[in-house]
């Protein structure tokens, strides 16, 4: 039941693949090449994998290379933005909060920023992935990362009202689902998935997340090996309202294009009316058990 619609008067946006390693300014090149091909191509928004500032090899290298939202590699981003004039969805940064010297631990924080270069939201992760995947490795982070207070509002961009969340945060549809009742039409998950639960798990929960919420899904994505110790899923793609994968990376770094038609979003959700279909009495808001 996918309806298109072919005008080029519709909201362009870009998603951006990478393979970051510890190099930071060999990381902030290969963004800057995708955002300004991004630019020329006529995107009002690029999406930036999480990550994208560095993947460093443990967590010690983590917390010497991060840097505070003030710090010179944020600045790099703004004044990227502001020479593109377009917005940048910096997915998940490496970063130093207020309670750095307390804490000695980081936020993995997605950082919105508009097309003048000004910090329009940050959302900091509040699912942290502390997981034990046989054949992927263990993942702790939480040996280097605090999880975020509290969720970010959805945002008004040019390309319509966008919804910040980071990776392990779809596993987790509350949060979609508040997101989408906050507003959302756009959700985005930048990403970094290996290589056991990427083949397994991405597509099927990013389309379970665009069905649910009736919301176009980004989702910008690490791929290839990061360094000896490893590697991610890639597969970067953009998932409309009704399901339907409308833009995939190829395999490698790059960038797809995808056009948000919010009049198809609107006739989607009055044609089929969900959210005024909820049940809260007999489940609970948002999947929370009634008291």
């Amino acid at each position: 039941m996918a309806i298109f619609s072919s005008s080029w008067e519709l909201p362009l946006v870009a998603v951006c693949q990478v393979t970051s390693t510890p190099d930071k300014q060999q990381n902030f090149k290969t963004c800057a090449e995708l955002v300004r091909e991004a630019a020329r191509l006529g995107a009002c928004l690029a999406f930036l994998p999480e990550a994208f500032d560095f993947v460093a090899r443990d967590p010690a290298e983590t917390l010497r290379l991060s840097e505070p939202l003030g710090g010179n590699l944020l600045g790099e981003y703004t004044q990227l933005a502001r020479e593109c004039g377009l917005w940048l969805s910096l997915g998940g940064f490496h970063e130093r909060g207020q309670d750095w010297e307390q804490t000695q631990k980081i936020y993995n924080c997605h950082v919105l920023l508009d097309n003048k270069g000004s910090v329009v939201a940050t959302y900091r992760k509040t699912h942290l992935c502390d997981v034990e995947i046989p054949g992927q490795g263990p993942m702790r982070e939480s040996n280097s990362t605090i999880p975020g207070p509290s969720l970010e509002s959805p945002v008004s961009t040019p390309a319509g009202k966008v919804g910040l969340a980071i990776c392990y945060d779809m596993r987790f549809p509350e949060l979609s689902l508040a997101l989408a009742q906050a507003g959302a039409e756009i959700l985005t998950y930048p990403s970094a998935f290996g290589s056991v639960t990427g083949p397994a798990h991405w597509e099927v929960l990013l389309r379970a997340r665009a069905i649910e919420t009736q919301c176009y899904v980004v989702a910008a994505a690490q791929c290839g090996r990061h360094h000896e110790k490893r590697a991610s899923y890639g597969h970067s793609m953009v998932v409309d309202p009704w399901g339907t994968v409308v833009a995939r990376c190829s395999e490698g770094p790059g960038l797809c294009l995808a056009r948000i038609d919010l009049r198809y979003l609107r006739q989607l959700r009055q044609q089929l009316p969900v959210f005024r279909h909820r049940r809260p009495d007999l489940y609970g808001s948002l999947g929370h058990p009634r008291s």
